[in-house]
C-alpha cells in the first residue's frame, strides 16, 4: 500500500435529488470528492437502465456514488451541499422532472451512518419553510449508469437542459461556497 492510500480514508455516499447529471456535476466540484458516479439504486428490478428508469416502474432513483476523502472533508458537509442546491421538501420532483425516480433521498450504510444523516437533515431544516421530505433508507445495491450519462455536464455544457436546469443549481453551490468562507 502507497504511502498516499494508508493516509487516506474513502468513505461512500449515496444522494439522489432529481437528475443526476445535476449533482454529479455539483459534487465534482467539492474538495476532497474523489470520485462521482451516476447510477441508480432504491429499486426491485436487477440492473435497471436509463429508459427502464425515465419510465418510472422500476422504484429506482436516479442517484449519484460519491467516493471521499473523510480526511478532507465530512457526511456533514457534503449534506450541507446536498441541501442547498436541490429542493428536499418537494416529494417525487425536482423542478420539471418529476416522478418517483426524482425523489430527494439519502442512503447509508450502518446505523452510525444513519444516525448522522438524520442529525443533518434535523440541522438543516431550520433553512427551509417546509418540511424536509428525503428519504433515508438502507442501501441495497447501486447500479452505475450507462456511460453517456458520466460527466455529462462537462461534456454537454452547452445543451440547453444544462444551461437552464445545471447551472443554476452550480451558481448555488457558488452561492452556498461563499456563505461558508
Amino acid at each position: 500500500m502507497s504511502h498516499t492510500a494508508s493516509c487516506t480514508r474513502q468513505n461512500k455516499l449515496i444522494l439522489g435529488g432529481g437528475c443526476f447529471w445535476c449533482l454529479e456535476a455539483i459534487f465534482l466540484r467539492i474538495d476532497g470528492v474523489i470520485k462521482v458516479t451516476s447510477g441508480y439504486a432504491g429499486g426491485a428490478s436487477l440492473n435497471p437502465d436509463y429508459h427502464q428508469i425515465c419510465q418510472g416502474n422500476t422504484g429506482h432513483a436516479e442517484v449519484i456514488e460519491i467516493v471521499y476523502d473523510n480526511k478532507q472533508i465530512n457526511i456533514e458537509t457534503l449534506l450541507s451541499v446536498f441541501f442547498a442546491t436541490h429542493d428536499p421538501t418537494t416529494l417525487n420532483r425536482q423542478g420539471n422532472d418529476r416522478g418517483t425516480q426524482y425523489r430527494s433521498i439519502i442512503f447509508y450504510s450502518d446505523r452510525d451512518e444513519e444516525e448522522q444523516i438524520k442529525q443533518c437533515i434535523e440541522q438543516n431544516q431550520k433553512e427551509f419553510d417546509k418540511k424536509i421530505v428525503t428519504q433515508v433508507v438502507p442501501i441495497q445495491v447501486f447500479y452505475p449508469a450507462e456511460i453517456e450519462h458520466h460527466n455529462y455536464y462537462a461534456l454537454n455544457s452547452s445543451q440547453a437542459y444544462c444551461q437552464m436546469v445545471i447551472k443554476p443549481k452550480l451558481n448555488k453551490l457558488i452561492e452556498w461556497k461563499t456563505n461558508q468562507s
